[in-house]
């Protein structure tokens, strides 16, 4: 993949951040609108997206490939399940907030960032590999992230263990953890895994459809990404060295290494140039909004949304553009 490319779209997106920030200093974009604009980018563009990277007809896939992509899918997520228990003491954080770097470490924004991304920078057939690695996401996020977040103690001490919690704390109509799993994002690329391995065809007008709604995910999301950029307590966050050391280890180093284990174990160019951007994206939203509705401390959370959010417009197009230039 030329180098040039990744750059060119890059500094496109960097031009869409800045659009949503000044939208935002502009009051055009306030909070609330924000917040519905998000919800139309995570279950309406985003699927949308998903599915017509699969109709577009670009994609030259095998379903050996997609059996490889479940298999790699796993293997992404178990090795960060075992760096979230190990960057948090690098990092040598408090008892408290280790379950939270622990978090950002495994449940980055693969999705409302790292997709739209994807389809800008990346080959047609690493789209396959980055559907695959955001359900998983959700398979884990809600088994594995809500067991994590349900740990620990307070700096009070008091336990917050889901054993201690009455079933009354949670919001009425709230649904179980594990049929969150069930989700639009996740239904959706598992029916378009469905129509990629059945070779399914749409009618033009729906296809065209699917294509025109997935297209305004890259400016949708782009833009909201400023907006969040410029609604942050950015200083803040930029004074905090531990912030600064988890950029470096989870978000530079770890896809580096990531790269390294699959070139030399034989993988092809656009696995592991999907594999490398989904390891660079920056820490997700989603366990700041579950640690939110559980009533938990989220400085760190949201702290790190922040400073990661920025940093990975630099770091994601370093890496990637090295990346590109050595496969």
């Amino acid at each position: 993949m030329s180098i040039s490319i990744i750059l060119q779209q890059m500094g496109v997106i960097c031009i869409l951040v800045v659009i949503g920030i000044y939208l935002y200093q502009k009051k055009v974009i306030d909070n609330s609108t924000s917040q519905k604009l998000s919800t139309i980018v995570v279950d309406v563009c985003n699927p949308a997206l998903i599915l017509g990277s699969i109709l577009s007809g670009h994609m030259t896939a095998t379903h050996n490939d997609l059996l490889i992509a479940i298999a790699l899918g796993a293997a992404f997520y178990v090795i960060l399940v075992i760096l979230g228990f190990v960057i948090p003491r690098i990092l040598k954080s408090e008892p408290y907030n280790r379950k939270f770097y622990n978090l950002i470490t495994v449940y980055t924004n693969t999705g409302f960032l790292g997709l739209p991304i994807a389809k800008a920078i990346l080959p047609a057939n690493a789209i396959l590999y980055v559907i695959v690695i955001n359900i998983f996401y959700s398979l884990f996020f809600y088994t594995h992230g809500m067991a994590i977040l349900h740990s620990g103690v307070n700096p009070n001490n008091s336990d917050i263990s889901q054993t201690n919690r009455s079933a009354d704390a949670e919001p009425k109509g709230h649904k179980h953890p594990f049929l969150a799993i069930f989700n639009i994002g996740t239904m959706m690329a598992i029916l378009s895994l469905f129509v990629f391995w059945f070779e399914i065809t749409f009618p033009p007008i729906i296809s065209n459809t699917i294509e025109y709604v997935g297209n305004a995910t890259v400016f949708m999301s782009m833009t909201l990404l400023g907006v969040s950029i410029a609604r942050s307590n950015f200083f803040k966050s930029f004074k905090n060295i531990r912030i600064w050391l988890y950029i470096v280890i989870r978000m530079i180093i770890v896809p580096i290494i990531f790269v390294v284990i699959m070139y030399f174990t034989g993988f092809n160019t656009e696995a592991t140039l999907a594999v490398c951007l989904m390891a660079a994206v920056p820490a997700g939203s989603l366990p700041l909004i579950t640690a939110e509705k559980m009533g938990l401390d989220t400085e760190i959370l949201s702290s790190s949304i922040a400073m990661t959010t920025f940093m990975s417009i630099f770091t994601i197009t370093a890496i990637m553009s090295i990346v590109s230039i050595l496969l």
